[in-house]
């Protein structure tokens, strides 16, 4: 048997090694994972009362159309139902934004260290990619703004981007959706939205009724904590939501993640909570790169990217011995380790292990 011939060079996704498979490989105890983004404060408390109210319905189908969950997120963001699609994570979403409007021959244009999926999705539809180089970490928009034909579909803009984690200001935003064409659409991926206390940044939902090209995405996963349960959404004008949501399957979220995530959102004190800890945890993680004389990119979501002045790989692995996952592998930023902020207590470990493996360059790995 033998697949499509374009999937056959795809990359397959990497995702952070998991704790359990560290501890076995190396004999350890207690693992800190800094890998995945992940919250270290968990969830809100009203989630776990909400998923308990779910235990005796497994037999039932979810709510195909996540209903109370749209009313809810909707009211929130001040739009209306018909604006909003849920996914199987903000993943799922991409994929089907790709699927309803990406064909073979269309381009579609993003940065050139910024999420994966956004390729790997255009890939499957047999779309071009063009990747436009990121300035001091940072998208230029400018540039692709001039990558734009009459090919172009799709811009992608991750903001805060990852894996570099700097931000595009609303002013740079909006000089450029006034000048992109209304015929391309511009997916505003705002993963992070919630951890970022920039002033200048932007919030995409307030860009929508200007800008009808305009799709923002969010997430459960990371500030709310619920990253095993898979679920996050899109927001959009009526039409586009309506022709994304042609392509979704049935029944792809569940129960358990939509009962989770309506009684996260309803926990605001929570999410503020969190930002304030995230923010001391970067002020910690920035004062400390600085004392190591340790250049780092402006972070404004939950992680921080470091220029460890080595080959970041080889770093990486000395850590991992030693009981604490981050992560490398950028290939535009050979040297450079991304870590998740994580409590006081991760935060000191990180530090500490990593300093420790700094000091071992040129050992035997």
């Amino acid at each position: 048997m033998q697949p499509k011939a374009h999937i056959v060079d795809l990359p397959v996704y990497q995702p952070g090694k998991p704790i359990e498979e560290v501890q076995k490989e190396y004999g350890l105890s207690e693992v800190v994972k800094l890998a995945s983004n992940e919250n270290p404060y968990g969830f809100s408390p009203r989630v776990k009362a909400a998923i308990e109210e779910e235990l005796t319905k497994f037999n039932l189908y979810p709510d195909g159309g996540a209903v109370e969950l749209t009313a809810a997120v909707a009211e929130y963001l001040s739009v209306n139902p018909d604006q909003v699609i849920f996914g199987c994570g903000s993943d799922e979403v991409i994929a089907l934004i790709a699927r309803a409007f990406l064909s073979e021959g269309d381009e579609n244009i993003m940065a050139d260290a910024t999420f994966s999926v956004y390729k790997s999705n255009a890939d499957i539809e047999k779309a071009t990619s063009i990747e436009v180089p990121l300035q001091a970490g940072k998208h230029d928009l400018e540039a692709m703004l001039a990558a734009v034909t009459d090919r172009t579909k799709i811009v992608w803009i991750c903001n805060p981007n990852n894996p570099t984690g700097t931000i595009v200001s609303e002013t740079e935003l909006r000089s450029f959706l006034d000048r992109v064409p209304s015929s391309v659409m511009v997916v505003l991926d705002e993963a992070y939205f919630e951890y970022v206390t920039d002033e200048e940044y932007p919030d995409g939902t307030k860009l929508l009724s200007q800008y009808p090209n305009v799709v923002v995405l969010r997430t459960f996963s990371k500030i709310y904590g619920l990253a095993a349960l898979r679920i996050g959404y899109g927001v959009g004008q009526a039409s586009v939501i309506r022709s994304i949501n042609q392509v979704r399957e049935p029944f792809n979220t569940t129960r358990i993640a939509q009962a989770a995530a309506k009684a996260a959102l309803a926990d605001q004190e929570f999410v503020q909570s969190c930002r304030t800890k995230n923010a001391e945890g970067l002020l910690f993680l920035q004062k400390e790169f600085d004392r190591l004389g340790l250049s780092h990119l402006p972070a404004n979501g939950n992680f921080i990217m470091v220029d460890t002045k080595q080959p970041a790989m080889e770093l990486f692995q000395r850590m991992l011995q030693k009981g604490v996952i981050a992560r490398a592998g950028f290939k535009l930023y050979p040297t450079y380790l991304r870590v998740t902020v994580g409590s006081p207590r991760e935060n000191e470990i990180f530090i500490r292990t990593f300093e420790e493996a700094l000091n071992e360059q040129g050992a035997t790995v």
